[in-house]
């Protein structure tokens, strides 16, 4: 006779497989990588272990969005971006992430979102476009801002500003599909509030989907990247970790590939500077490392 903790284990276990669905097949690989927030070098690595890929010329590449702010590097990647969008539009995907958003609401009213986008790391995206900080005692305040949102406007350019408003909140292909920031799991993909994409839902995380629909996202830090009821977890955190994951998904499960860069002596894109982990088929059936939900609008 079962001890009544084992019992309540045995019934937790039960559940949760109950709640895992098959994971999902797309016609071909699809890769989805993790919150980018100006890692340019990360990036880099990152394209490098796909272009490996044997599957490369055919598989889609999908950004979980927030490609901005912290990291050093954020104009040199939204140029990378751009640049593999606009020639190859049909396999490479951008989301955007509430950084995008809190930088457009930014040049679209300076003064009022100046406090929210520059206490979320937009400083660090306006150094890396060679743009001075701004300094709450710099001055004449509200000349200050305007002064730094027109440069940034410039420094932009049209082209990048209208992609970036531009940009999808979600992709979909079958029981597959990859936000920003999670989504809420009784709610068609299609049907969800952009404020919920971008910033996330309270019970994305502990509510599992009746769908059948995996939804791959960034935002959520998470220690290494993962999968398991119906969620596919790639924010590891770049921009502080040092470490960008994604995950490749195809007919045959969920890789798992974390690049990260190379100390001194290693060489950039070889094999010591990613790492593999290939998760079942069936994900596992024990639960999930902690995830930890942003409920900081800065993040």
């Amino acid at each position: 006779m079962r001890s009544l903790p084992a019992f309540i284990a045995f019934g937790r276990a039960r559940r949760e497989r109950a709640a895992q669905p098959p994971l999902p097949c797309p016609t071909t690989p699809v890769w989805i990588v993790g919150d980018l927030h100006g890692r340019l070098d990360l990036l880099d690595l990152m394209l490098a272990r796909i272009d490996a890929d044997p599957d490369s010329g055919t598989a889609r590449i999908v950004f979980t969005g927030d490609m901005i702010d912290r990291g050093p590097q954020s104009a040199g990647v939204l140029a990378r971006l751009y640049d593999l969008v606009r020639h190859d539009p049909d396999r490479v995907i951008c989301l955007m992430g509430n950084h995008e958003r809190m930088m457009l609401d930014f040049l679209g009213d300076p003064l009022r979102q100046a406090p929210r986008w520059l206490a979320a790391g937009g400083g660090d995206t306006l150094a890396s476009f060679g743009l001075p900080p701004w300094s709450r005692g710099g001055g004449d305040r509200e000349k200050g801002i305007a002064d730094r949102a027109d440069a940034l406007r410039g420094a932009l350019g049209l082209d990048t500003i209208t992609w970036l408003q531009d940009l999808p909140l979600y992709w979909q292909e079958g029981r597959l599909a990859v936000t920003h920031a999670g989504a809420d799991p009784d709610r068609p993909i299609a049907d969800q509030k952009a404020d919920t994409l971008l910033w996330g839902h309270n019970r994305f995380l502990r509510r599992a989907r009746k769908d059948g629909l995996w939804v791959a996202h960034g935002h959520t830090v998470v220690e290494t990247a993962q999968a398991g009821q119906g969620r596919i977890a790639v924010d590891t955190g770049a921009w502080r970790s040092g470490c960008l994951s994604a995950a490749r998904v195809d007919g045959t499960g969920v890789t798992f590939v974390t690049v990260k860069k190379p100390s001194e002596g290693e060489t950039a894109g070889g094999p010591e500077a990613f790492r593999e982990q290939q998760a079942a088929k069936h994900p596992p059936r024990s639960r999930p490392a902690p995830q930890r939900q942003k409920t900081d609008n800065r993040r």
